[in-house]
């Protein structure tokens, strides 16, 4: 039975490459990529060999080892639909017994360029003890308990989390998330770089803790035996056993219960109708809590919260600290003003539902406002008193609110006249919220420029005013700066409420119909 996955796996993998070209060429390029870095790796630990330093050594092989087992835990959370061709809920009806089905997804794990490379590692990290013959023995014995722990500890964590990680919601906030590394990859690689600088010396006594722990001891086993520590040696190898021991009950457990599970999962009894219940029983208050609801649930929305924190990061690394992160709570509300210009959009074919009600255009715009205003203003009060913290300019409070409320409203108020003047294509919902759809791409980067330039010059004599009150620490001008904040964002959201309200009514059915074209 266990020869049996191993050659379904293969069946598999060579008939989905009998079906497309491309994926032919992705496989063979993939191979050549990964067998070049395998062959860096191998050159490395062959040249790392020759030095006489046995602690530079064991603190290169356990760390890189270690991240290797902690890549295949995790990476299966986030990389949905990775190497998903053998899931066991496949064989819930087959009357297979457990540690035969265990034996075979556990080697049909290996069937693959990622599989093939990390025995090449595995087996390869032993190389850096081939001076030595016994290190070397236990070196090898070491890489191949370091990728059974990979191989098994991969499966265990993503069946015992499968519940969880399957559903739409874990998806959807995992997309979003994923974005803000990618963004911060500039700075995540300047500070990983000046902190292994800094910690360079501490290194060998991280990697000597990191070998105790069950990722990092198979790859510490050859370490302790070249340097003759023969009770260290065992007790790394105990941990490693048990800790496949415990991976495998994990394993076998959760895959009972799946196994066991009902295919509808148990429905939750929910009480109670959200946001409706918390808002006044008008029309303006459903669409409030409609347009809450979206916030809280629709990653899309979601999108525009999860870049504040990036924001903070990014202005607090450019300025290295200084008081040039005091502009995070400015242009996190820019942002968040901006994002309402898409709400009808990316309410989609939904938006029917508005015009069949019907909504009022005024309801319309005042519901949309205030949700924005809410999550919004939450976000820029929230990043501002994180940056005020952070640079200790509490004497800039006044200001700082004044600038970050005014934008806030302002945008809030335009995006209220030009969401019901344009829309445009976007990511459709259950859509990937970074997706880019087809369109006439053109016509809206000029559309969205215009209304971001326009956003900017009702915003200039508040952001102008904030400025100087910073530069200056004059006490008028902190008051001036939140007066013509706060009296020019009311404004702007009064007059963009009306304006959008008329706009609304009169091309409702036009907006409907270029949605539907999107589709």
């Amino acid at each position: 039975m266990v020869a049996h996955l191993v050659r379904l796996k293969l069946t598999l993998l060579r008939n989905g490459l009998r079906s497309s070209v491309w994926k032919v060429v992705g496989l063979v390029l993939t191979g050549l990529y990964a067998l070049f870095l395998v062959a860096m790796c191998v050159a490395g630990l062959v040249v790392l060999g020759t030095q006489d330093d046995v602690e530079l050594r064991r603190t290169v092989v356990v760390l890189a080892g270690s991240l290797l087992v902690v890549g295949w835990w995790l990476l299966p959370l986030v990389a949905f639909g990775v190497d998903s061709t053998l899931d066991p809920e496949r064989f819930r009806l087959f009357a297979l017994r457990r540690r035969h089905l265990l034996t075979g997804l556990s080697l049909a794990g290996l069937v693959g360029v990622p599989g093939v490379a990390t025995v090449l590692l595995g087996g390869a990290s032993a190389l850096a003890w081939w001076r030595e013959p016994v290190a070397l023995v236990a070196g090898v014995v070491g890489g191949a308990l370091g990728v059974l722990l990979c191989v098994v500890g991969s499966r265990a964590v993503t069946t015992l989390l499968a519940p969880f990680i399957s559903g739409r919601r874990f998806r959807e906030v995992a997309a979003v998330l994923a974005i803000v590394p990618l963004i911060l990859l500039g700075p995540i690689l300047l500070g990983v770089t000046a902190g292994l600088a800094t910690v360079a010396d501490v290194l060998p006594d991280i990697a000597v803790v990191v070998g105790w722990t069950p990722v990092g001891a198979p790859w510490a086993l050859a370490a302790d035996v070249g340097a003759g520590a023969w009770g260290a040696a065992a007790g790394k190898v105990g941990i490693s056993l048990a800790t496949l021991v415990v991976l495998v009950a994990v394993w076998d457990r959760a895959l009972a219960a799946s196994f066991v599970r009902s295919e509808g999962g148990t429905s939750a009894s929910h009480s109670g109708l959200g946001f409706f219940d918390r808002v006044p029983a008008t029309p303006t208050g459903a669409v409030v809590a409609r347009c809450l609801t979206y916030w809280l649930r629709d990653p899309r929305y979601a999108a525009s919260v999860a870049v504040v924190p990036v924001m903070v990061l990014l202005l607090w690394f450019l300025g290295r600290g200084g008081s040039g992160v005091l502009g995070a709570g400015v242009l996190v509300a820019f942002v968040m003003g901006w994002s309402l210009s898409a709400d009808i959009s990316y309410d989609h074919t939904a938006f029917w539902t508005h015009l069949a009600a019907p909504v009022d255009g005024r309801v319309d715009r005042t519901g949309r406002a205030v949700a924005g205003l809410l999550v919004g203003g939450v976000a820029v009060l929230a990043t501002d008193l994180v940056v005020l913290g952070v640079s200790g300019r509490w004497d800039a409070t006044a200001p700082l609110l004044g600038m970050s409320l005014g934008v806030l409203a302002a945008g809030v108020g335009l995006s209220s006249v030009y969401s019901a003047r344009v829309v445009y294509p976007v990511p459709k919902p259950g859509d990937n919220p970074f997706s880019t759809p087809q369109g006439n791409s053109f016509a809206v980067m000029l559309t969205q420029s215009l209304g971001m330039l326009l956003l900017l010059v009702v915003c200039a004599p508040t952001v102008g005013l904030g400025i100087a009150a910073l530069l200056t620490d004059v006490v008028l001008l902190d008051v001036l700066t939140l007066a013509v904040g706060v009296g020019t964002g009311v404004a702007a959201v009064v007059v963009g409420i009306r304006t959008g309200a008329r706009v609304y009514d009169r091309r409702a059915p036009e907006l409907l119909q270029s949605i539907r074209s999107f589709a």
